[in-house]
């Protein structure tokens, strides 16, 4: 059994994108996020734009050449998630530990800034998806603690101290609450045990999701720290073709179908983020009106929640609220979601059968884009 005890906690997360500065702005104008940090503007084979907001790091990484990483990415898949950062307090045996377990090397442990940067090293995920372990200097001591400090800047990336707020008030997202990622019929119980195995994750929930004539199966992985989280889903391909075989068709394979912020007012968050014209799936009315039966709200009202088409949820720690937005990549294959957790440790029951039928409603509108009023 390969040595797991290293821990880890969410670093950073890298999109392969096809115009940086044009994803950048995206999140900039729409999300609230600050630019952070650039690639110095000589680089030859790739431009980088980091933007941050809360505890969330995003890299936006547009290849310039053929033969960088991001460029055969976007090729394949279209814009998307591309690389999930961990920080660790010893890469080499996070490195080690993964290939040990299976995982394809891509790059051993190296430090690029040299002696005094550093330690990276990276290997195969799921998909075109690469996991990068990232030691500070002073570690081994154990990974900070993510509310005690801002995330470092990924090797090579210059502060940009001096770029305008995205927006005059802050939309306050607070951290990457969750990856769901579709994996193809049959691999999921895999993946888990890579994850289980080469990581130190633990199975926090698995679902049996059945909707209409179509289902799927699914199992969310989460590392000790409880900040990297991955609701993994698979189709079940004994009965009809949904939105999860439609994701893995289009995109090329497994995947990141959505990226998870949270937020500590969703109501505001949404507000805002509408203002700044992000556009989320609407909910059908009806929903609202059995809302009541299913739960008693404890933390937003029921026409708050039907004027900005919020899902609420429970499981057994307490209540939960989010939207998904409206994908706007050509493929249909990214899009995020906005989260409060009011006590609610896991994913209740209703989650991802909301997700899924939110989703399945916008994909069988017509031109993608129908109302469910």
């Amino acid at each position: 059994m390969p040595d797991v005890s290293v821990e880890t906690s969410l670093e950073y997360v890298e999109l392969y994108v096809t115009d940086a500065e044009a994803s950048a702005g995206d999140f900039v104008r729409e999300y609230g996020f600050e630019v952070a940090g650039r690639l110095a503007p000589d680089a030859a084979t790739h431009r980088s734009v980091a933007v941050r907001q809360g505890r969330i790091l995003l890299v936006l990484t547009q290849g310039l050449a053929d033969e960088h990483p991001a460029s055969e990415y976007v090729q394949e898949h279209g814009d998307g998630v591309a690389v999930v950062a961990l920080r660790t307090d010893d890469a080499a045996a996070a490195y080690a530990a993964a290939v040990d377990a299976g995982a394809s090397p891509v790059a051993a442990p190296h430090r690029p800034e040299g002696p005094a940067g550093p330690a990276v090293a990276e290997v195969a995920g799921f998909g075109g998806v690469r996991l990068a372990f990232v030691q500070h200097p002073g570690a081994p001591g154990g990974p900070a603690e993510p509310t005690a400090r801002r995330v470092p800047l990924p090797p090579g990336l210059v502060p940009c101290d001096q770029e305008p707020p995205g927006t005059a008030q802050p939309v306050r997202l607070g951290a990457v609450d969750h990856f769901a990622v579709c994996v193809p019929a049959g691999e999921l119980a895999a993946t888990v045990a890579f994850y289980e195995v080469a990581l130190g994750f633990r199975m926090i929930f698995e679902e049996r999701i059945v909707v209409g004539n179509q289902s799927m199966n699914s199992q969310v992985v989460q590392n000790a720290r409880g900040d990297v989280t991955f609701t993994l889903i698979e189709p079940d391909t004994t009965r009809e073709a949904g939105q999860i075989d439609e994701f893995l068709k289009n995109h090329g394979g497994a995947g990141v179908q959505h990226v998870a912020f949270s937020a500590d007012d969703i109501v505001r968050a949404v507000g805002m983020l509408r203002a700044n014209g992000v556009e989320f799936l609407e909910t059908p009315r009806a929903y609202y009106t059995l809302l009541p039966e299913r739960m008693d709200l404890d933390r937003h009202g029921v026409d708050a929640l039907m004027r900005l088409n919020i899902l609420a949820d429970a499981d057994h720690s307490g209540q939960l609220y989010q939207i998904f937005t409206r994908s706007r990549h050509p493929r249909r294959t990214l899009f995020m979601e906005i989260i409060e957790r009011f006590g609610a440790e896991t994913f209740g029951s209703g989650n991802i059968k909301a997700l899924y039928e939110a989703v399945e409603l916008d994909s069988t509108a017509p031109g993608g884009a129908r109302s469910a009023k």
